[in-house]
């Protein structure tokens, strides 16, 4: 039997995952962490990325994830996460269309322009598109 640890990833809309895993990979601000039973503490960002996520039969669940907070404490972990995705639901159109507003807002006039708001957009974006990709690469 795998040696689990509860994990939890909500987001403002609603709870996606609260269950015991294996193995979570997440996009810290650092870079990507590793997370499995009996961690020790930590708070940190997270960046848009991916999250997989082992359970104890071996399955693997992949997440786009927008940006967040990952805690571990006490052999639990909370991804706390602006929006979460499963890679296999995106809408890569959709995501080519953010992607294209978002650049178009960059190149427009500078006065009329939020460039922290359509850079956070096109980093959404190009991570939706990347893990689209991703996932279609292992099928």
């Amino acid at each position: 039997m795998a040696v689990v640890f509860h994990l939890s990833v909500l987001t403002p809309e609603r709870a996606w995952f609260s269950r015991p895993v294996v193995s979570l990979q997440a996009p810290g601000s650092q870079g990507y962490l590793g997370v499995l039973a009996h961690h020790a503490p930590l708070i940190t960002d997270l960046v848009p990325g991916m999250l997989a996520i082992r359970d104890d039969s071996g399955v693997q669940s992949v997440y786009a994830v927008s940006g967040g907070f990952l805690e571990v404490s006490r052999n639990r972990a909370t991804v706390l996460a602006d929006a979460v995705e499963p890679v296999a639901e995106i809408d890569v159109e959709r995501a080519r269309r953010a992607r294209d507003r978002a650049v178009e807002r960059l190149r427009g006039p500078s006065k009329n322009r939020d460039v922290e708001r359509a850079q956070a957009a096109l980093a959404r974006a190009l991570n939706r598109l990347r893990a689209a990709d991703g996932d279609r690469g292992r099928s």
